[in-house]
């Protein structure tokens, strides 16, 4: 077995959580707290991939990052960015499509923070960032380690958007969900077993990790 995809696979996953939670955030404050009448329309866009079938998203970011693209064109000339069929291509689309796995639960999260938690802090001279990071945040551990933890495991499941855009190159794009697609069709079943297997206990271990954290049950074993 060629463990090269599985090593790309957590690669992809754990840039991909780092960036949603520098992006996820502010986001999430912003939809949090925020009374725009366009509230709405970002809480949409957030949510769309949530029912967007992915290789609708795929497609629509092929297109876009395209060198034949103005956009894609623009990308490769001014920024030489070339994002399909490479892994920066992948992280981008990566970030898109599990945005509100990162955003929903921290959002949801300080929703159901005491508005007074925030005055306090405004009254005893905190500045906003002071009082997102100081406060706020230490306050929704559950929904962040959520957020963290759903946005990882949910990279490491993508096909049909990373088969859109990185398509299938060896030590480039090649992830674990296309080398299990490749060596059923070409009816490899124990090694596409045994790429299974792997992502079946990894993951079921980090949620099941979430489950007891969130649920207190580690801190009742140390009891």
């Amino acid at each position: 077995m060629d463990w090269e995809p599985l090593i790309l696979t957590f690669k992809l996953a754990l840039i991909t959580t780092a960036l949603l939670l520098v992006i996820g955030v502010p986001l999430a404050y912003w939809l949090a707290y925020s009374k725009s009448k366009i509230k709405p329309v970002i809480e949409t866009l957030v949510s769309m991939p949530l029912v967007l079938p992915p290789t609708v998203l795929g497609f629509y970011l092929l297109v876009a990052f395209s060198p034949n693209n103005s956009f894609g064109h623009w990308l490769n000339d001014w920024l030489g960015l070339r994002l399909i069929f490479s892994f920066e291509g992948l992280i981008i689309a990566s970030i898109l499509y599990s945005l509100p796995f990162m955003v929903q639960p921290i959002q949801s999260g300080l929703a159901t923070l005491p508005s007074q938690l925030k005055e306090a802090s405004y009254v005893l001279g905190k500045s906003k960032l002071k009082t997102v990071f100081k406060i706020l945040l230490p306050n929704i551990k559950p929904a962040l380690l959520t957020g963290i933890v759903l946005s990882f495991a949910h990279t490491i499941g993508e096909f049909g958007v990373v088969l859109m855009i990185g398509g299938n190159i060896p030590g480039k794009t090649k992830v674990a969900s296309i080398a299990i697609y490749d060596e059923v069709e070409a009816l490899n079943y124990d090694t596409a077993n045994a790429y299974s297997l792997i992502l079946l206990v990894i993951t079921f271990f980090i949620l099941l990790t979430v489950y007891l954290v969130n649920g207190g049950y580690l801190k009742k074993f140390k009891k």
